[in-house]
């Protein structure tokens, strides 16, 4: 049996401030403000283990990703919402709806080998792309997380690409 992943969730995602913060964050002007934000969290995730996060009063389940540049062949990290799945975590590469897939995820497809920060631990990880039907069963999850994935969809034509997560 695979170990499952520690889980780390700090708030509750159905508290009012939550709610306010998705109604937000499915906004064009709400995502640019996560955006601004992202550095500032990746900070924050970094400095506390991925203990603790900017987003973490509404209860969002964030990890660090930290992937190999394709390119430069440099560790690049990213935080992200993730969905937990006992042994697996789904990633998905919204990028708020932009026409363009985030970097991190052809990362992804070039070098599988990454690592995850999640409660205080780093863990050697390997990704695989979720497609198909199974895909849209894991969106609907992150839709669950926060409705702003349904608007972000909505923004763009390309495929949000999903990968799933596993100790490597």
């Amino acid at each position: 049996m695979t170990t499952p992943f520690p889980q780390r969730q700090w708030g509750s995602p159905e508290s009012p401030l939550a709610r306010a913060a998705d109604r937000f964050a499915g906004t064009k002007i709400g995502s640019r403000v996560i955006r601004a934000l992202t550095p500032l969290d990746r900070k924050v995730l970094e400095r506390t283990g991925a203990r603790y996060t900017v987003l973490g009063p509404v209860g969002a389940p964030v990890i660090l990703l930290t992937t190999t540049g394709r390119r430069s062949g440099q560790p690049r990290t990213q935080p992200l919402l993730c969905v937990h799945d006992g042994a697996t975590l789904y990633v998905i590469g919204s990028n708020f709806g932009g026409a363009r897939h985030p970097a991190w995820t052809a990362n992804l497809l070039a070098e599988p080998r990454a690592t995850v920060s999640i409660a205080g631990e780093r863990i050697p990880v390997a990704a695989a792309r979720v497609e198909g039907p199974d895909a849209e069963s894991v969106f609907e999850r992150f839709v669950e997380i926060t409705g702003a994935y349904a608007a972000y969809r909505g923004r763009t034509d390309r495929e949000l690409r999903i990968f799933a997560l596993t100790r490597a």
